[in-house]
């Protein structure tokens, strides 16, 4: 289990990682390449809310499918619920307190494509 945190502490939430993660990914998404979040993805119930649901806001857009879950006091995105596999959460690795900043930068990083998402399709 780790702890992911917003920057200013309000929200706190506990995740299971099952495995050892070598590779990080980053969508292209308008809404990613904005954020700039380097993520792993985790199944729905591996992720629980200790401290802060309130606090949490969501963003949707286009398909309001994918939310995207951030802090309403310091913005801090933590963790979306994703379009391509609504069961599955990406988290913000930059928020696991047990990971250095520069710890992030050593991961083989994956870049997913979400300017072509498959649901945009016609």
């Amino acid at each position: 289990m780790k702890k992911l945190t917003c920057h200013c502490g309000e929200v706190e939430i506990q995740i299971n990682l099952k495995k050892n993660i070598d590779e990080l990914m980053r969508c292209n998404c308008s809404m990613c390449k904005r954020k700039g979040t380097m993520y792993t993805i985790i199944k729905k119930e591996d992720l629980k809310i200790i401290k802060g649901e309130k606090k949490i806001k969501t963003y949707q857009f286009n398909t309001k499918v994918a939310k995207h879950h951030f802090c309403s006091e310091c913005g801090t995105h933590t963790h979306n619920l994703r379009r391509s596999d609504p069961n599955t959460y990406g988290v913000n690795m930059g928020c696991v307190d047990e990971i250095e900043a520069n710890e992030l930068f050593k991961f083989k990083i994956h870049v997913r494509d979400g300017q072509n998402h498959i649901k945009d399709r016609k």
